[in-house]
């Protein structure tokens, strides 16, 4: 009987986990400059940052209108979902790193990355990203960045 219990909760993890597994975390990036980023979900509660066009968040939870989020340093607050949009971004994490023009380390070096520079993800092979800024399109290593 103890194995058929066994089996049985098994069977109705298994599903579950599954799910879980195949959710991946949510992100955003704030779509103006200037956008604040508050303690609670209202628009009175103190503002903690202003954030950059670009900067990429990653979505904890909905309250209502808001979006409970952490940045790449672990900060977390509340941003509206009026100010936010689902264009990728990735913000630089390293303190310096190479932009290649292509992905992989034999590729020309065509540019640096340097610590909280934000790029536009267009694509991603593997370990590589490819991003793109005003002066500047290229590959970076998926570890100088976040997400």
């Amino acid at each position: 009987m103890k194995k058929m219990l066994h089996f049985l909760a098994l069977g109705i993890l298994a599903p579950v986990c599954a799910v879980g597994v195949a959710c991946a975390a949510e992100y955003l990036s704030v779509a103006k400059d200037g956008v604040n980023l508050r303690s609670g979900p209202n628009t009175t509660s103190e503002v903690l940052y202003q954030l950059p066009a670009g900067y990429p968040l990653e979505v904890l939870g909905k309250e209502g209108q808001w979006y409970k989020v952490s940045d790449y340093e672990g900060d977390k607050g509340y941003i509206q979902a009026s100010v936010v949009n689902k264009t990728p971004h990735v913000i630089v994490k390293a303190k310096e790193g190479n932009v290649r023009s292509g992905p992989s380390t034999k590729d020309t070096v065509v540019g640096k990355s340097v610590r909280d520079v934000i790029f536009v993800k267009v694509e991603q092979k593997g370990d590589w990203v490819k991003v793109s800024h005003p002066d500047l399109t290229g590959w970076v290593h998926k570890d100088l960045v976040w997400p």
